[in-house]
């Protein structure tokens, strides 16, 4: 196979009045995937996870980031994936220890299953971020026709989405129709005919543009822009102090007491470690007397 990188791609097909985004992931799910050691299946959804959220951000206005967040009554807690506005990749995913191996198929993790789409963008002024969130349930077996789903309800435009993950690559394809009358009648139907003629393995194996080449070479097709992609992870010492605050002092002087004089938090998705000691953690609190209400989690 090609030496491939880290890539989102952006093209247009404008006879057919279609846009699409493209990504490629080797060295970004490589550092997300060795964070920890996860089955097959829950490795393979969180690959195809982080390589959605990065053609997400591709596709719709994201200043800040864009997460992907799967939450089930099943073996499958909690499944997060997050892409920033300058490429920036992480993930996770926490198993539940007594409801056995995660299932290939997403229905099987249970009623009340649900997928949520997060954009967060920064504030204007002295305004709250600006925080859209969109839900999907999970009547597909797989995420990738999951969320196609959700896009046709939600923009009610035509959209076509492949996501695949193996080894240490992922990858994704998404296509959709412009909206207006953009494009010849026939435009979509062509672009998805074509769509289906890709095979996951085919997407893993491609940079994505030898993938718009191969698939819409006839369609002459504009390339917008590549974005680099990598991983990292957007926990700091503030956003522990804010979760920290948010817990309260009571909790926070106990984790003091419990790690003999400091208490420590380590962030789940890169494994950087914040210390507080006793008179630091009396000095947030006095700090953030007046402070905002905060997350409780790093997320």
């Amino acid at each position: 196979m090609p030496q491939t990188q880290d890539t989102l791609l952006r093209f247009l097909l404008p006879d057919a009045g279609v846009r699409g985004v493209a990504v490629h992931l080797d060295a970004a799910w490589q550092a997300i995937a060795s964070r920890s050691h996860y089955p097959e299946t829950a490795a393979t959804l969180l690959g195809e996870a982080a390589a959605a959220a990065a053609l997400f951000t591709g596709h719709a206005k994201v200043d800040g980031r864009l997460s992907v967040q799967l939450r089930s009554p099943g073996a499958i807690g909690t499944l997060f994936a997050e892409c920033t506005a300058a490429g920036g990749l992480r993930g996770i995913v926490r198993l539940r220890e007594d409801a056995g191996a995660p299932p290939q198929d997403l229905r099987a993790l249970g009623e009340g299953a649900l997928l949520a789409i997060t954009i967060e963008n920064p504030a204007l002024g002295d305004a709250e971020p600006m925080r859209y969130q969109g839900l999907v349930s999970l009547q597909a077996s797989r995420l990738d026709a999951a969320f196609e789903g959700y896009f046709q309800q939600s923009e009610q435009l035509p959209t076509r989405l492949l996501l695949a993950c193996a080894g240490t690559r992922a990858a994704g394809l998404l296509l959709q129709k412009l909206p207006g009358a953009e494009g010849d009648e026939d435009g979509f139907r062509r672009a998805s005919a074509l769509f289906d003629t890709l095979g996951r393995e085919e997407l893993l194996a491609l940079p994505p543009a030898e993938v718009v080449h191969r698939l819409y070479h006839e369609e002459t097709p504009q390339l917008l822009g590549e974005k680099p992609l990598a991983f990292a992870c957007s926990c700091s010492r503030e956003r522990v102090e804010a979760m920290l605050v948010s817990l309260g002092s009571e909790e926070a002087d106990a984790a003091v007491a419990a790690g003999d004089g400091e208490a420590r938090v380590t962030c789940e998705f890169c494994g950087q470690a914040y210390r507080f000691d006793a008179a630091q953690m009396a000095t947030l609190f006095a700090q953030a007397a007046a402070a905002h209400p905060s997350p409780a989690t790093l997320q």
